[in-house]
Formats: structure tokens, sequence, C-alpha cells
């Protein structure tokens, strides 16, 4: 279907990748992965003939129909989002054009101008019928209601569209045109869970080719089943979808480093003896070994991507109980009227939590964020926070970041340090050299993204509430951010459609559907269990019918009472631990900033003896938290007996 060769771009001196060669077969399909910069929309572009290479050559097979998504849609028309979506149809809706106008002709004419005229209009019914026209109504229905739009925005102009909406357009008619060769840049792109799961059942069963740029890895696991890697200006390719592809890859790295260390201890030997019996009896036989290492064709070291180095530690330890709210409903306040978009029950948020926010595009989780942190107003109820409480907010539009300066004026804005440090600190977030020295507004999206991240953590916050922050990131930073957020001392709440990066970080999913909150235990893969299992009742089991009731004899009164004499007594027991947790916390505070003020005073044995108070009334603390679970295991062992009786 696709046969690239010796493909290579430059930019002036820059190249961006040489030597580039793959096909692609009928029915195949590949993910093209890299960091970003690597040059993957090039080679998209280049492949659709948008772009000329500096070298190579392309070739599509004879009469084979190609479809690209680029990454931003573009869409300046009057037309209307189902009209747009329908020129994916043209060739089908031409033929039609023509056998109306046909049978208008065929009313004024007869003979054998009557048959030539009946003989086209067979022709392009037949055409009309073999390019799907019969179904063109109810298939671009079918797509657009798949990638999220309503009956009503099916008739709105697509040029009034934003730009996630005009891309999801663009998917559309790429889909829809049902090509031999579909090339997708970042389809997932401003698609939500419930999109992102159709695209992969339509795209799992698609009967052509598809070449696709992605770094959703969960989406990449479930619709390609190979893998080309473009790194340091060369591709690699792996017979493997995106969870195998990384376990070749490393193992193809370790033996490639073998390789180079076996040659460079190789040549290190050869040296030694060259340079021990040059001028000695065995000259002769150090003059061939030199022949022999000229001659040698030198490995490279298998080169590794620079990542990002994140780090955030809490200056402070907060109290366990970090957010707590009031059933909320949360949303706009207008003219006469609140727009509702999310009703909450009470939540409660603990130290160490993290908690995963998902839903539809629109259905309010990033208001429910906004209104936790207090930039907006909930309509009713409210949040508040615990102790010592320090809140890092990650907004999704990087609105936190001034519109002017630099990475290195903004974080010494942010932070006061030394130039020196500002420059090491950003270094981690991959800004090196001039690159501090860039203004905010020439950043791309990924930069802006390390950016904020680094303005973040340079904080110190204990919690921290993060709006989509794995947008623009490429696959190694969502996988170095999900490590640094694992390990995280602090809780986090945060908003994400990447189900892989939710796998990996949550541990409380907290999901909006039809404008209410519910919230499950667990990772996204748990929250899909439990959540199967809820609705598995009402799929499964019939109605019961109405029984007549039954005249039963009252329980015994002592046994009602007992059960209801060791409930209170559990319950005192909890209200016990409960208090001894919040005193124990508050020392344990207290001993923190005594602790910090020893050590600016370099007063030794008070830092020993503040250690040591410490250490205790963190042990302390462990007894308290292990009683209060104990007696709530036993709490809810009663409920049934209590229920029950």
């Amino acid at each position: 279907m696709l046969t690239v060769t010796d493909l290579a771009k430059s930019f002036g001196p820059d190249e961006l990748f040489r030597d580039v060669s793959f096909q692609i077969a009928d029915r195949e399909h590949v993910a093209l992965v890299g960091v970003n910069g690597a040059g993957k929309s090039t080679l998209l572009r280049i492949i659709s003939g948008v772009e000329d290479p500096s070298a190579g050559e392309v070739a599509i097979a004879t009469g084979a129909r190609v479809s690209v998504l680029a990454q931003e849609a573009r869409f300046e028309s009057d037309r209307t989002v189902r009209e747009e979506a329908r020129l994916a149809f043209e060739h089908a809706l031409s033929a039609l054009a023509r056998m109306r106008q046909l049978e208008l002709e065929m009313q004024t004419v007869e003979g054998d101008q009557l048959d030539q005229l009946f003989q086209e209009y067979e022709r392009l019914s037949l055409h009309f019928e073999v390019a799907g026209g019969y179904d063109v109504e109810h298939r671009t229905d079918e797509v657009l209601t798949g990638l999220g739009f309503s009956l009503t925005q099916m008739d709105e102009p697509v040029r009034t569209l934003s730009g996630g909406q005009k891309t999801r357009v663009a998917l559309a008619k790429a889909l829809l045109s049902e090509p031999d060769l579909l090339l997708l840049d970042e389809p997932t792109n401003h698609l939500d869970l419930t999109m992102l799961e159709w695209l992969e059942e339509f795209l799992a069963t698609w009967r052509g080719a598809f070449l696709v740029v992605s770094h959703d890895r969960y989406f990449l696991d479930r619709v390609t089943n190979r893998t080309l890697d473009l790194s340091f200006g060369r591709l690699e390719d792996y017979p493997a979808a995106y969870g195998r592809y990384l376990l070749l890859r490393e193992e193809r790295f370790e033996r490639r480093m073998q390789e180079y260390e076996e040659q460079q201890a190789l040549i290190a030997r050869t040296e030694e003896f060259i340079r021990r019996y040059k001028a000695g009896q065995r000259a002769r036989e150090a003059r061939g070994r030199q022949t022999r290492l000229d001659r040698l064709e030198r490995i490279e070291r298998p080169q590794e991507h620079s990542a990002l180095k994140l780090h955030a530690s809490p200056t402070m330890r907060s109290g366990r109980e970090v957010i707590t709210t009031t059933p909320l409903r949360v949303g706009y306040t207008g003219a006469g009227s609140d727009r509702v978009l999310v009703t909450t029950p009470e939540l409660k948020v603990e130290r160490g939590d993290r908690v995963a926010i998902i839903g539809a595009n629109g259905s309010g989780k990033s208001t429910l964020l906004r209104t936790i942190v207090g930039e907006l107003p909930a309509i009713k109820g409210r949040a508040s926070f615990g102790t010592n409480v320090k809140i890092g907010y990650y907004a999704q539009g990087h609105e936190s970041l001034p519109s002017e300066g630099t990475p290195l004026s903004i974080l010494l804005d942010r932070q006061p340090m030394t130039e020196e440090a500002a420059r090491t600190y950003l270094a981690r977030f991959l800004f090196s050299g001039d690159e501090v020295l860039r203004p905010v507004g020439a950043l791309s999206g990924g930069e802006r993204s390390r950016l904020a991240l680094a303005c973040l953590l340079v904080e110190g916050a204990n919690l921290l509430i993060l709006d989509e922050p794995t947008n623009h990131l490429d696959i190694q930073s969502r996988e170095t951010l999900e490590e640094m957020l694992s390990g995280y001392e602090g809780t986090v709440v945060f908003v994400s459609h990447d189900r892989f990066f939710i796998d990996r970080v949550a541990t409380r999913v907290w999901e909006v559907e039809n404008g209410q909150l519910v919230t499950y235990l667990g990772n996204y893969t748990d929250a899909l269990r439990q959540k199967a299992r809820r609705a598995l009742p009402t799929l499964s089991e019939p109605t019961p019918e109405p029984r007549p009731v039954e005249r039963r004899e009252a329980p015994p009164e002592r046994g009602r009472r007992s059960g209801a004499d060791s409930e209170t007594r559990l319950q005192r027991r909890l209200a016990g631990a409960e208090r001894d947790i919040s005193r124990l916390e508050g020392r344990l505070n207290e001993l923190s900033d005594a602790v910090a003020i020893a050590g600016v005073d370099g007063d030794h044995q008070a830092l020993e003896r503040l250690s040591e108070e410490y250490a205790a009334a963190e042990r302390e603390l462990d007894a308290a938290y292990a009683l209060w679970e104990e007696v709530n295991v036993h709490l809810e062992s009663l409920v049934p007996a209590t229920t029950a009786g």
C-alpha cells in the first residue's frame, strides 16, 4: 500500500531525519511514535504530499485512495457540520447529482439518445450504490454521533466551532471516506473517554491500512499491531503493539549496549598491546593489529533521550483530612438563573489519596476543580481544606504563566533563588542554554506544559490539583510524570482523559455522568469493573413479584440490646481514636516547626531531642490509625446484624 525509501528531511543545516525506509501492507495498522520534535508530523505531511522531502521517495499503490487527518483542522466555509462531513462521499454525491440531471433530460428525448442516457444512468446508479450512496445520511450521523456531536450541533456552521470540534469534523470526514490508506496525526486530541472508546472500536475493525501518530498508549495498544519508532533522526521497526514494543526496544537497547561495550573493551586491549609492543620484538604483530583496528567498523554508542527529572517534596505534612465538602452544586450563576453542571455527594479526600476526575467533555470536570480551589463559588454547598494544606494548582490552559517573560524570569519571580540554581532546576525540565531566555509566547505546547510543571513543583505544595497535566506531553514525559506522582508524599486531585496515566496514578476515581458525581475505589480499570458490577443486577435480575407480608416474631430484646451496646462501645472507641489522631497530627506539626527553627539556629542538642519526640509521636499516630481501622472493621461487621434486627 505504501513504500517509503531513503527519506530525509532537513531545515537548513538542521537534519530532522535521514535514511527512513519502511512499507505498509494492505489492512496493516501501524503506530508511529517518538518524542516531541522527532519529525513524526513532518513525515506524515511528506507521505501525504503536503511537504517535499530533502531526499528519498514515497510510492503509494496505484489507484489507492488516501485520507489525511492533520493535527490542526481549518474550516472557513458556511457549510454545516453534517454538510462538511458528507463531502467525504464526494464521488457518490457527484454521481447522484448527475443522475438527477439525467432524469430531467430523459423526459425530453427519445430513441437512441434516450438509450444512451439510460445506459449512463445505470452506470452511475451502480457507482452510487458501490460508493455507499444509499447509506450517506445514516453513516454520517453515526460517525458524528460517535465523535460527540449532538443532532443540534450537526446543523451548526462549521466555521463557528472550536478548534477541538473542527478537528473532530476533520476526523469524521477522514473516517467516512473509507480510504485504502489513512494517515492520522493525533486523532485522540480533543476526545473524551466515551469518544475514545468509540474510535478504538471503529479503528480496530477498520478494513483499510492506517498509520497513526498518538501519545495515548492505551489507544495504541488497542488499535495497532506494529510500531515505528522515529528517534535521533532514524526509524526503527518493531512488529508489535505499543506495550510489547516497549519490551522489544529495551531488549534491543541492552543488546546494542553490550555489543558496544564489548567492542570498546576489544579496542582498549588492542591499543594497549600496540602501545606496549610497537617498538619491541612483537612490533610486526603490533602493526598488524593496528591495521585491523583501523579497518574496524566502529559501533556507535546507543543513544538515550534526555528525560524530565521530576521531583516533588511537600515542605510540610498536611492533616489527615485534606479536602472535605458538603453536597455541592457546581456550575455558573447567570442573570436570574443557575446553570448546574455537576451535583456531588459529600466528598472527602485524605492525605495520600490520588483522585482522578473523569467524564465527557463539557461535563463540568474543570469547573469542579476551579470550585474546589476557590476560583469559582459553588452554587450550593462549600469545600474546605484541612490543617496545613498548601495547594499547587495546574490550570489546563496554563493561565498561571504570564504572557510576557522567559522561563528563567518566571521561575525567579515564582521562587527566589540564584540564577545558577534556576538554570540547574530548569535543566531538569529540558530547558538548557539559551532556551531559558526564550519568550513564553514562542514556546510550543509541550514546552509550556513543562514550564508550568516546573513552576508548580518548585512551590513544595502538599496538595496538587492538576487539570489535564498530560496535554502536549510526549509519552516519555508522561511516564516520568506518572512515576513522580505515584511516589509523591502529598495528595493529588487531577482531571485526565489518559486512561494509561489514570491506571498508573489514581487510587480513587470520581466520574461525572449525567450531571452526577459517582465515586469508585482504585484506578480506571478498577472503576470499570465496579461500574459493570453495579449495572449487572438491573440487567440480569427480574423484578421480584410482590409477596404477602408475613408476621414475624420480634427478635429477643436481649440480643438487640446486646448488639446495640456493642455498637455503642465501638462508636466510643472510634471517637477516642479520632481524637487521638487529631491531637497527634497537631503535635507532629508543632514538632516539625520546632525542628525547622532548631535547624536554622544550629541547636544540635535540641534537634536530637526533637527528632526523638517526633519519632515517638509518629509511632503513636500509626498505632492510633491501626486502632481506628480495627474499630471500623468491627463496626462494618455489625451493620448486617443490626439492620436485620
